[in-house]
C-alpha cells in the first residue's frame, strides 16, 4: 500500500487558515463572508419592494389579495 506524501507547505497553509477562521469567529461571533457582493439598497429590487409592501398591509386586505 502506498503512503501519501505530506507537503509541509500545504499543512502550514491549512493550519493557518483554520486558525484565522477560528479567530474571526471568536471576534465577531459568526463567520464573515468576504466573497459575496454587497447589494446596494438604492438599486431597484421588485422582489424586496413587493415583500415590504405586503408586510405593511393590514391582515384583512392581505387575505383578500390572496383569494
Amino acid at each position: 500500500m502506498k503512503t501519501k506524501k505530506t507537503d509541509s507547505l500545504m499543512e502550514y497553509i491549512k493550519a493557518n487558515r483554520k486558525g484565522s477562521r477560528e479567530a474571526e469567529i471568536e471576534n465577531h461571533g459568526h463567520p464573515i463572508n468576504y466573497n459575496r457582493v454587497q447589494v446596494s439598497k438604492k438599486v431597484y429590487n421588485r422582489k424586496r419592494d413587493k415583500a415590504d409592501a405586503r408586510r405593511h398591509l393590514p391582515y384583512s386586505f392581505l387575505y383578500l389579495i390572496v383569494e
